[in-house]
């Protein structure tokens, strides 16, 4: 893949490592204090746009973070860039552009496509995705909701860990995308919403 040789041979990075979903981009995070730059695709399963990536940025302050897609729309890298994304990198770009980006990212810089000044497109293209309906069970990937079921139970961060097997750094990574996706602060609320949610109470 371009991207991974990229990363290599012109950013300089030794190891890349390539995940199937959030959940596993996430558990690779939550493993690994030494992750420099986390690269996220809008379309990868899991991936819940804007306030995935805030809750990455919220427990890895220090990680470079940004989004490479397919998708060109305004909505989309403004949402990126409010969420503390360091950059959006659209993928048609060829090879020359896709190093330029990243390499900006690395130096410290936010990158932003050129196609952003564009502002024609908003009124031809489709409508801002607003979401409309609260957040259901269905929404969360497979990790966050046994995350979930376990702060619903009581669990601390440390009791998740030890019950699924994972490092509290990916727990609190989970907990904070949760929190994001039901517009709470605090582990009552979320345990609150969450049992209804759980029970398919659609007043959830």
């Amino acid at each position: 893949m371009a991207l991974r040789a990229i990363l290599q041979n012109r950013c300089g990075f030794a190891e890349v490592i390539e995940t199937g979903s959030l959940d596993e981009a996430i558990e690779h995070l939550g493993r690994r204090e030494d992750v420099a730059l986390a690269l996220f695709d809008l379309a990868m399963p899991g991936m819940q746009g804007a306030s995935s990536l805030r809750a990455v940025r919220e427990v890895r302050p220090t990680t470079l973070a940004a989004i490479v897609s397919g998708s060109k729309r305004r909505q989309d890298i403004l949402q990126a860039l409010e969420a503390g994304g360091h950059g959006y990198i659209p993928k048609s770009f060829g090879v020359a552009e896709l190093a330029q980006a990243l390499e900006m990212i690395l130096k410290g810089f936010i990158y932003v496509p050129a196609l952003l000044a564009d502002i024609s497109s908003e009124s031809t293209g489709s409508a801002p995705r607003v979401p409309t309906d609260a957040p259901s069970s269905t929404s969360f990937t497979p990790r966050q909701t046994e995350v979930l079921e376990l702060i619903v139970q009581g669990k601390s961060n440390k009791e998740i860990a030890r019950a699924l097997n994972l490092g509290e750094g990916t727990v609190k990574i989970h907990v904070a995308a949760l929190f994001r996706n039901l517009g709470v602060s605090s582990r009552s609320a979320a345990a609150a919403m969450g049992a209804r949610m759980l029970k398919g109470d659609p007043q959830a």
